[in-house]
């Protein structure tokens, strides 16, 4: 934030002025300056509650240490006074047709259409988020995995750490295999059990549930659910914005999130001055509802500082 000191205060002789009043042959007015105010910072925009960054382990090469993932965050938030910084942190991602690929080690068990890593790939992430008071929602890309086992495996492991707000879903992932390309569909029986899935292991927990067609997201549970869209591939940021407050507008009252920064979006958004601030606030300024606003790590390096 770039503030302005006060202008100097007026101070003229207490002596002289004396003299100048008694010897006028006229009454004489003596103007003030009044002292130039703060520069102010910027509004708090309420109704947007987290403004951060996705990670994923194929989005961005070299990955950033916890510090710059910190610091991008941040600069992300910076424009939201009173919004709390947020990663949305994917920890499975589909790895075939039908196998989810949890990054950390199992514990033995063989489960159908999962696997593990030999290494824990997020720990020291989380920790860092922990010191750093950056929130996260931890996501997983399905595929034909059972979801309550997605469910309590990751929350079983990282949920201890006070970063963790939440649980996510991406919808287009989800048996892929039956629907290549966009996935099956969540009908709102699904939603409500995975929702009451993820609160059984904290009540303040959020599940979210991403895609880019609002038509493959629960018809009318709402719950405490957070909709989140990731559409990409518009004509202009104007061709965007209106389909994010479309969006907005069919799961209202719901808070919802927007994934922007898409390498397929940059011959506009490449365009716009400071474009996660510029974009991110065109789309806050047409969205009233509680809402998210997360820049995707394809291009990090690109708009935010990581050193």
């Amino acid at each position: 934030m770039t503030v302005r000191k006060p202008g100097a205060r007026f101070a003229g002789p207490v002596l002289g002025l004396a003299l100048a009043l008694a010897l006028a042959p006229v009454a004489c007015v003596v103007t003030v300056p009044v002292p130039t105010p703060e520069e102010p910072g910027p509004a708090p925009v309420p109704h947007v509650a987290w403004a951060g960054v996705r990670s994923s382990a194929f989005g961005i090469e070299p990955f950033p240490e916890p510090a710059q993932w910190a610091r991008a965050v941040r600069a992300m938030a910076e424009p939201y006074p009173g919004s709390t910084p947020v990663a949305v942190w994917i920890v499975g991602r589909m790895n075939s047709p039908r196998t989810c690929r949890l990054e950390f080690p199992g514990d033995g068990i063989s489960r159908p259409d999962i696997r593990f890593e030999d290494a824990d790939k997020h720990e020291r992430f989380l920790a860092a988020f922990d010191r750093e008071g950056i929130a996260v929602f931890l996501q997983v890309e399905p595929a034909h995995a059972d979801v309550k086992t997605l469910v309590d495996l990751v929350l079983g492991r990282y949920g201890r750490h006070p970063c963790v707000i939440g649980f996510g879903v991406d919808v287009e992932w989800h048996r892929e295999a039956d629907r290549p390309g966009r996935g099956v569909p969540i009908d709102d029986g699904t939603g409500y059990l995975w929702e009451s899935w993820v609160k059984a292991h904290d009540p303040s927990y959020r599940l979210f549930l991403k895609h880019w067609n609002p038509d493959w997201l629960c018809p009318d549970y709402r719950g405490d659910i957070v909709f989140v869209d990731d559409s990409q591939g518009v004509e202009s940021a104007d061709r965007l914005v209106r389909e994010f407050e479309a969006w907005a507008e069919r799961f209202r009252p719901n808070p919802v999130m927007f994934q922007i920064g898409y390498p397929r979006d940059k011959p506009w958004w490449g365009r716009l001055p400071d474009p996660p601030r510029t974009l991110g606030q065109a789309i806050a300024a047409r969205v009233d509802q509680t809402c998210g606003l997360i820049w995707v790590d394809f291009t990090l390096r690109d708009v935010l500082p990581l050193r």
